[in-house]
């Protein structure tokens, strides 16, 4: 090899690595860098919350199981008051949201989330004792107050970690673990009514929420030394990374709070959240979204409606297939939506549609195998929009001040799921 040679090639290779560094906000930083902060952040961050928003389902949504598995015997509820205490968790939760935001935009949530999963895993133990409606009111009044802080927080997180073309996988990832949750729930409650009944003369729905609240506990334990802080406080982070995940989230428009950073105000980070007609938006749309959503609460209810001869047992497993399907169109959509960012609205509303259709048929139709699977399909159409919906209203606010955006996503994960108080009944 001649000298003009070995120059030609020591300049392509100088061009090569030139076009792969980024520099911004003062910090250069090769694609090969981000790469791996990126995959870091996924093998720890992603799992974590994966679990914990699992369990924060099944803890939330194991009354539907527990209702036909004997609670409603034992406590002799009515249609109505059953309605009444699926309700009454929703008030405290949409009341709650914004403020828990706020709170964890000024602390940790290596320390905050788990914290709260602490805290409503002990009060889901304790409903294994309620003995009357009045007991069940009152502890699902207080769950709720004390879950609001962690869907809001989590989505809050995952927005600060995230470019916003990364971000519809990361809630699609996000949103399975409720989809999931459901499938597992029938699996679980199948499993545990009909294995621990009566065992030390407990009923086997007394020992779902004990079991299911003690897991709960056991894995906040865990997270403490898992979950990571925003990206310019996470101990997780070397100096470097830190200054990597703040840069890159730069160069896309999505703001991160550091050390440096203007500090709002609760009024004027809800100010500027109210303010932006892009808020109002999503909630509406949201809204929308969540209130269909509500059958998960009566999947159990609905399919021993079509196939009411059959075991309690049989009926937790028919709702698996519900879930699964589910499962896999929100993995399918979330996963495409990255690759056209654009047509994310889009994406949405034909998915609304098609649930919207399944919806009407299922009204026409009288045979029992053809209401599963339109029911099915319908469930699959709702689950697919709402992981699709918070990753847009995130990259919507990327470029709002990170206390403010903390304060639009909870508006529109609270006020949203406003329309759960009139959708249970």
């Amino acid at each position: 090899m001649d000298s003009a040679d070995f120059e030609s090639q020591l300049k392509d290779v100088s061009s090569h690595e030139i076009e792969n560094v980024n520099t911004t906000e003062g910090v250069s930083f090769t694609t090969e860098e981000e790469r791996a902060l990126v995959r870091k952040i996924d093998l720890t961050l992603l799992p974590t919350i994966w679990v914990m928003y699992l369990l924060s389902y099944l803890d939330r949504t194991n009354i539907g199981n527990a209702k036909i598995s004997g609670m409603e015997l034992d406590l002799n509820l009515t249609s109505n008051q059953y309605s009444i205490a699926l309700v009454v968790f929703f008030v405290g939760y949409v009341v709650f949201e914004v403020p828990s935001n706020l709170a964890l935009g000024k602390s940790r949530p290596s320390i905050f989330l788990p914290s709260i999963m602490i805290l409503w895993g002990t009060l889901t133990c304790v409903m294994a004792v309620v003995k009357s409606f009045t007991h069940l009111v009152v502890l699902r009044v207080i769950l709720g107050c004390v879950e609001a802080g962690f869907a809001p927080g989590v989505i809050l997180l995952l927005s600060s970690w995230y470019k916003q073309t990364e971000q519809s996988k990361r809630f699609g990832v996000f949103i399975s673990a409720a989809v999931l949750s459901g499938a597992f729930g029938g699996l679980i409650a199948a499993g545990i009514v009909d294995g621990l009944e009566g065992v030390h003369g407990i009923r086997g729905w007394r020992w779902l929420f004990i079991i299911e609240g003690a897991a709960t506990i056991g894995f906040a334990i865990i997270s403490l030394f898992i979950l990571p802080d925003f990206p310019a406080t996470s101990r997780r982070l070397s100096e470097r990374e830190k200054k990597i995940a703040v840069a890159r989230l730069a160069l896309d428009n999505v703001t991160a709070t550091t050390h440096d950073s203007e500090h709002l105000s609760s009024l004027g980070a809800c100010r500027v959240a109210c303010q932006d007609r892009r808020t109002w938006a999503f909630v509406i749309g949201y809204m929308v979204i969540v209130g269909s959503s509500t059958l998960t609460y009566f999947y159990p209810t609905l399919v021993e409606g079509l196939f009411g001869s059959a075991s309690t047992k049989k009926i937790n497993l028919l709702t698996v297939p519900i879930y699964g399907v589910a499962f896999i169109a929100t993995g399918v959509t979330s996963y495409y939506s990255d690759q056209v960012p654009n047509w994310r609205g889009l994406i949405i509303a034909s998915w609304l549609t098609f649930a919207l259709i399944c919806s009407i048929v299922v009204c026409t139709v009288y045979n029992f195998t053809a209401r599963y699977v339109l029911l099915i399909l319908m469930a699959s159409g709702l689950w697919a929009t709402n992981g699709g919906t918070l990753a847009y209203a995130s990259s919507a606010f990327a470029g709002m001040h990170p206390q403010a955006r903390g304060v639009a996503l909870a508006m529109v994960n609270a006020l949203g799921n406003l329309a759960q108080i009139y959708g249970s009944p």
